[in-house]
């Protein structure tokens, strides 16, 4: 119960953050957040399930979704797509 509550502070901090203005378009702050959220998403897997895990992952994607573009393009490019 305590990873939902946290999983719930971590979207509405990621959220309020969104809406700040930032001089390096919020990249630092998205590190941040990933870095927090990462093993926020491990506890939560762990202690509610992977269906509570994967409705967390699509909210924070949500909320995260430039460094995921730039994440998927890293990977094409390593590919070689």
């Amino acid at each position: 119960m305590m990873s939902l509550v946290a999983a719930l502070i971590w979207l509405v901090v990621a959220n309020v953050t969104g809406m700040l203005p930032s001089k390096d378009y919020h990249w630092r702050n998205a590190y941040r957040l990933i870095a927090v959220g990462l093993p926020l998403l491990v506890w939560l897997i762990y202690e509610n399930g992977p269906w509570w895990g994967l409705v967390f992952a699509v909210a924070a994607g949500s909320v995260l979704r430039w460094p995921l573009r730039y994440l998927w393009r890293w990977v094409r490019a390593r590919v070689g797509a």
